[in-house]
Parts: C-alpha cells; structure tokens; sequence
C-alpha cells in the first residue's frame, strides 16, 4: 500500500470545514456508469455522479436500494461489473491499492480483532497502511476518540459507542482523504449518537465524507450533496443548497414510499 506522512490534522482540535469547490478537476469521487450485476439483478445500475473535495454526500434509499452496494464499490470492496470509478483521480479498477491508501471505511463490522487491546489495533492497522511512527499517530488517535485510559483493554470489553469510537481512529488512522460510512449510527444510543457527532465533525477538516442513511432527517442535516437511490438507480442527486428539506422529503416519499426511515 501506499505509505503516508503520518498524522495530518491535529484530530483532538480538529479543523474547520471548508465549502466543497466546484472545479471539474478538484473531485474527490467521479463514478462513471457503475453498474453491479448479481446474475440478471442489477444491484447499481448506471450510476454517474461526481463529488467535490471536502464535500458530505448522504446518500438515502429504501432496504435493496443499492447503497451499501454502491458504497462497497467506491470504497474497493467490490468490483463493479460495468463503468469506471475514481478517488481523488486515481482509477480503482486499475490501481485498487493505491486508492485504498486514500480510503477509510466505517461500517456495520468494526474490522476489529476483539481478543486485542485498542492499542494493539490501531498499531496493526498502522504498520499496514506504512505509516510513519505508528505509535505517535495511535496515541493521537486514541486521544482524539477520548479512549486514551482503554488503550490496554481487549475490545471485547468495549460498548457499541466505543467500539464506534475506535472503528473511527481505525478508518483515519492512515490520514485518508476519502471516508465512507454505512450507516455508522445504528445501535448507537443517544449519548454514543452525539459523541459520534462531535468526532465526525472535529476530524471533517477537508476530507471528504460519503455515508449511507436511513434517517432521512439527520443525513440530511450533515451532508453538502444528497442522493436517492431506487432500485439501483439514482432519483436524486443534488447540492443541499439547491434544496428545501421539506419538498425533498415529499420527493423521496413519493418517489421511494418508504417515507422517512
């Protein structure tokens, strides 16, 4: 994998976010046609979208809709069966490691070893990704996630919201510039909810965000761009200063009917 720099932003003070530019050669993510077929099923289906750096894409849709389908495709997880995809100019098709060296993911699995500590972690992660002084980058991180006084305990002994915490200084722990989140918030209660808030928000910066929601409302509230995806396809997509919530929760009714969860 490609090695990096070491720590970039100071994550415990984090940085303020910048609005995405809209310069065609500034994109953090350009999908081109992604089609995902299982057998006859497309899962995506011609999906092209483009998304500036810094940018926060929600993307929302029904259960099948192709979100997690789309998101395992962008972030490498997953080839697609047709069309071309890009993070930050690189093909992943034809350099899918170098791009990973610019992904971090958070997902329904915390790619997690439960039976090691959260230091031990976050140092495995490090060395693999070939960053410069893992320790001083897993101390920054496990400050930053305010579980500095856990690093020593297995992470089997963790709660959900913690082990959320450390899912994220996993994903960032090689300083990527793109990150992608499948529903991050479920099993949260409302005090991990908020504690997750805060971290996403200290570690914005000018990365570039792309999560999966079912909470319309709320992914809303974060994003830069939003997107509908039904049946595989995309209904929507648009910046969210070119929206009114309350005429694209009617269009995500009408158009999905599955309301607001």
């Amino acid at each position: 994998m490609r090695k990096t720099k070491g720590p970039g932003v100071n994550l415990a003070r984090g940085e303020k976010h910048t609005n995405p530019t809209s310069d065609p050669d500034e994109m953090a993510i350009r999908a081109l046609g992604i089609t995902k077929a299982f057998g006859t099923r497309k899962a995506v289906d011609e999906v092209s979208f483009e998304l500036p750096e810094g940018a926060f894409l929600s993307i929302f849709g029904p259960n099948g809709a192709g979100k997690t389908t789309l998101l395992r495709v962008l972030s490498t997880l997953a080839r697609p069966s047709a069309g071309e995809a890009y993070i930050c100019g690189v093909d992943l098709r034809e350099n899918p490691d170098e791009a990973r060296g610019l992904i971090g993911l958070i997902s329904h699995q915390s790619m997690l070893y439960p039976d090691l500590t959260a230091e031990e972690n976050l140092m495995l992660y490090a060395r693999l990704y070939g960053v410069a002084d893992p320790q001083a980058r897993v101390s920054e991180l496990l400050d930053a996630v305010g579980l500095s006084h856990r690093r020593l305990d297995q992470v089997r002994t963790f709660s959900r919201g913690m082990t959320q915490r450390i899912s994220i200084a996993r994903a960032l722990v090689h300083d990527p510039k793109v990150v992608f989140l499948d529903e991050p918030y479920s099993g949260l209660d409302p005090h991990a909810v908020d504690i997750f808030d805060e971290l996403i928000e200290s570690v914005r910066g000018n990365r570039t965000f792309v999560m999966v929601s079912h909470d319309l409302a709320k992914g809303f509230a974060m994003c830069t761009h939003a997107l509908v995806l039904a049946r595989g396809r995309i209904v929507t997509y648009a910046r969210k200063d070119d929206l009114d919530f309350a005429d694209f929760s009617a269009l995500y009714r009408d158009t999905v009917g599955m309301g607001v969860a």
